[in-house]
């Protein structure tokens, strides 16, 4: 049920997140058009583009035209192993307008909020020691008190082996950049609104890019590897199909991962793969795509990679960065017009940068 499950992929490397019942759908809707309307010359709005995913307007399916949905980059998809962790911000969980039986509903979800300032949704970690994920619900953030928030978010930066002290470094610089932003503006209050963190679990460098590629000339492509309808398997990780009437090349990639933009949905948390499937073609949409899906090298067995390579042109070196991490504003319900700065949320942001901070000292 597409209405439950909150998030759904298009193959066009976007999200799907389907509009909330009046009036949170359409607030967070309007919220979207004002921030990426082409006419918009405000600076605090283009400056707060940085920190959102990007906005591709509205789509309906064919067969529900009633049914809306945000079209929205989809953060996680340039990660081979992502780690992502949501985590509401702010002092309160409601709105300016909230019913008194609504305050009390949120409050009694997490009564640290106030004090904390923040409150982790999930999160899901790769271990490179197991190869497999550990993930965490809404229960484990609610259950984390002053004294082990520290340690109850540092499980999010460790791999099984190590603590990822780049990726906390990276990540208290891309906060303290949202930070920044809000202490600069006097125009916007957001409530139960989130930061979505990803990084690359992964401690493979090497990758081929299956985003931007060029399909090699059809001469060139070994036949054993594209015969007519073929699929090859490689760790589940990829398939690579041929579809012979065009010389198209289709790739999928198995994710269960943009569930984390509507984490705090329940049935969300019992959906634990969804097929991600990848056009990979010469189109203006694909321009869009600069970096995507990465597939590290140690997940392609040896004999397929120099066939992959025959296929596939390599992206460019410079595009690889040393601690890759995304961290970025999501779930905007709950978004009203102020002309006072965002002080709960700031109290937030800075609460959660100090705890990075100490993860990172210790």
């Amino acid at each position: 049920n597409a209405s439950l499950l909150g998030i759904l992929q298009h193959p066009d490397g976007t999200v799907l997140k389907q509009l909330q019942p009046a009036p949170r759908g359409p607030r967070e809707q309007e919220f979207y058009n004002k921030v990426y309307d082409s006419d918009c010359c405000d600076s605090i709005l283009l400056e707060l583009r940085e920190y959102l995913p990007k906005y591709f307007g509205v789509w309906s399916p064919p067969t529900a035209p009633n049914d809306t949905y945000l079209k929205l980059e989809d953060v996680t998809r340039k990660f081979n192993k992502p780690c992502i962790m949501d985590v509401k911000i702010g002092q309160k969980s409601y709105d300016p307008y909230a019913s008194a039986e609504k305050i009390q509903q949120q409050v009694s979800k997490y009564p640290l909020m106030e004090e904390i300032g923040f409150l982790v949704l999930g999160m899901r970690v790769y271990h490179v020691s197991s190869d497999s994920y550990e993930t965490q619900n809404q229960h484990y953030g609610r259950s984390l008190t002053k004294e082990t928030v520290k340690d109850g978010i540092s499980k999010f930066f460790h791999s099984g082996y190590c603590l990822r002290k780049d990726v906390v470094a990276a990540s208290i610089q891309k906060v303290e950049k949202i930070l920044e932003w809000f202490e600069s503006q006097t125009q916007l209050n957001f409530y139960a609104s989130s930061l979505l963190f990803v990084y690359e679990g992964s401690c493979q460098a090497t990758t081929v890019r299956l985003s931007d590629v060029t399909l090699a000339e059809k001469r060139r492509v070994p036949k054993g590897l594209l015969s007519g309808g073929d699929v090859l398997e490689y760790n589940n990780n990829i398939h690579v199909m041929n579809s012979t009437e065009n010389g198209k090349i289709e790739a999928s990639v198995s994710k269960g991962l943009s569930k984390f933009y509507a984490l705090h949905k329940k049935a969300c948390s019992k959906r634990h793969h969804s097929q991600l499937s990848l056009k990979v073609e010469n189109s203006e949409q694909d321009n869009v795509w600069k970096s995507s899906t990465c597939i590290t090298q140690e997940h392609l067995n040896g004999n397929v990679l120099p066939q992959l390579e025959k296929v596939f042109y390599h992206m460019p070196a410079e595009t690889k960065e040393s601690a890759n991490v995304e961290v970025r504003m999501i779930d905007f319900a709950h978004v009203f017009p102020s002309n006072t700065k965002d002080e709960g949320y700031i109290y937030g942001l800075k609460n959660l940068i100090t705890v990075f901070q100490n993860i990172l000292d210790n």
